[in-house]
């Protein structure tokens, strides 16, 4: 009889063995499955929404460049954007519902290139000024045309081409400042920053590395726009001179 002790007493300490040993792994598991969302992040998200805003604001205003893409609506229609800015100037398109240019800007000389029907007066009226318009419409298509800083146009022009003005429109928001929900855009974990609950505008903020904004849903319908390729340097130089026209005070109006 007292030969089956020992079995029995071994029996038991395996037997609690397993149950520890499964308690283990359980936990381990478990505490597995609890992954911190900040990890590999820059930890703004940590932060409260006013000092993520600020922060974006900072790294924004300090990146020698950026990309701008896509659509902002205003009072005077709504405009499709494809820019490159940095501190000197600017360059790239704009599109509007009935035309699209070019603009160009280096320091304070601003390029605006257009098809010639861009030139052509919708309301003209006469063969006379009709004749007129073909004929500035012929000079001017397709060529960069040097804005005079006198035109009315050029201050409007200019401000698709300035960084910190156009930053400093995009990235305005209206009412309390709140965090938002976490998201994934175009391959960057952001934190998003909203002006009330989103209709004051919203802007994401990047996760990694430097705090960018990486997308902006500007309020009231007014458009979004994603921003890319920031602190990414890009060549900058005025038009040839055989490929520029320089009208002279004023520029004729526009169809657009």
């Amino acid at each position: 009889m007292t030969s089956f002790a020992p079995a029995v007493r071994n029996h038991r300490r395996t037997a609690l063995a397993l149950v520890l040993c499964g308690g283990l792994t359980a936990a381990l598991t478990a505490c597995g499955t609890e992954e911190d969302p900040d990890k590999g992040t820059n930890g703004v998200a940590k932060l409260s929404a006013a000092e993520i805003d600020e922060k974006a604001r900072a790294a924004a205003d300090a990146a020698s460049a950026v990309r701008l893409s896509g659509t902002l609506v205003s009072k005077g229609g709504t405009y499709r954007l494809e820019m490159k800015l940095n501190a000197e100037g600017g360059m790239g398109s704009v599109t509007s519902k009935k035309q699209s240019f070019a603009l160009l800007r280096v320091d304070d000389e601003l390029y605006l290139k257009a098809p010639a029907d861009f030139w052509t007066h919708e309301e003209s009226g006469g063969d006379a000024g009709g004749s007129s318009d073909v004929t500035a419409a012929d000079k001017l298509g397709g060529k960069y045309v040097k804005v005079p800083e006198g035109d009315p146009s050029y201050r409007q022009l200019r401000g698709f081409t300035d960084k910190k003005v156009l930053l400093d429109g995009l990235l305005a928001l209206n009412g309390k400042v709140n965090k938002g929900g976490r998201d994934t855009v175009a391959g960057h974990r952001t934190i998003q920053i909203l002006g009330g609950k989103g209709e004051g505008g919203a802007f994401d903020v990047s996760l990694e590395d430097q705090p960018y904004p990486v997308r902006v849903a500007r309020g009231g319908g007014g458009g979004t726009v994603t921003l890319a390729d920031w602190g990414q340097a890009f060549p900058l130089e005025a038009p040839e001179e055989d490929d520029t026209v320089d009208y002279g005070g004023q520029l004729p109006k526009s169809s657009g």
